[in-house]
């Protein structure tokens, strides 16, 4: 996937100055299919030939994920990956012999939200929905 806009615009948006390092950790969750944690994003850094802390790259994603730039999403580990916010709505595949995340889009659950405001009352904001299993290659 390429980014083919200006982030730079995005952050403006966002109300966010254009650093460099924002620019190359919105460029990485645009340009990745799957969910990235720290590491990935640190290495991501490196490569790029930006000189951030750690620190900072934590600062970035939670300024990006409380402005609606990114969604932190938790794979029954003890870490927060990151994707863009602005994905299709979609949840995730996880096999549990080699890690592999693979995003799943054809899923009924805006259905069960409407069943759930419908029979409940309840209105349902977000939501997160994972699967755990072997993927194809780790099944045989």
């Amino acid at each position: 996937m390429s980014v083919n806009h200006d982030c730079r615009n995005e952050l403006k948006e966002a109300s966010l100055k254009a650093t460099p390092a924002r620019l190359a950790i919105l460029k990485l969750l645009e340009s990745t299919e799957k969910p990235v944690d720290v590491k990935a994003v640190r290495s991501f850094i490196r490569k790029n030939n930006s000189k951030t802390d750690p620190a900072t790259i934590f600062r970035i994603l939670n300024s990006f994920t409380k402005r609606g730039l990114a969604r932190q999403i938790y794979l029954n580990e003890s870490k927060a990956r990151y994707e863009r916010a602005n994905k299709i709505e979609h949840h995730h595949l996880i096999c549990q012999s080699c890690g592999q995340v693979q995003d799943i889009l054809d899923c009924t659950i805006f259905d069960l939200e409407k069943d759930i405001l419908k029979k409940k009352g309840f209105l349902v904001k977000t939501h997160s929905m994972e699967f755990f299993g072997l993927c194809l290659r780790c099944q045989h």
